[in-house]
């Protein structure tokens, strides 16, 4: 039992290494540059990747979603109507 979960605990722990790594590398990069407006660039393009990360995805279209959801209220409106008179334990 022990070797299987180092056959998958050890490649996970690798990958996590790896990726949290890269990470710390983008963010520390910017720490030594040596000309200022170099280096204010590179935070500001961090700054900027990151609040793009964060940005909720905002709907497409609220309007159109608004008119679909009335459609499908309809739609199941319709259908109970119909269920409602078929005849139950006739």
């Amino acid at each position: 039992m022990n070797s299987t979960v180092l056959k998958f605990a050890l490649p996970a722990l690798v990958a996590v290494a790896i990726s949290t790594s890269s990470a710390a590398a983008v963010e520390q990069s910017c720490r030594f540059i040596q000309a200022k407006p170099e280096r204010e660039a590179c935070y500001k393009r961090q700054e900027d990747e990151l609040a793009a990360k964060r940005k909720p995805v905002a709907p497409a279209n609220d309007g159109q979603s608004r008119d679909t959801l009335r459609q499908m209220r309809q739609d199941d409106d319709a259908v109970y109507r119909s269920i409602n008179n078929i005849c139950r334990g006739c």
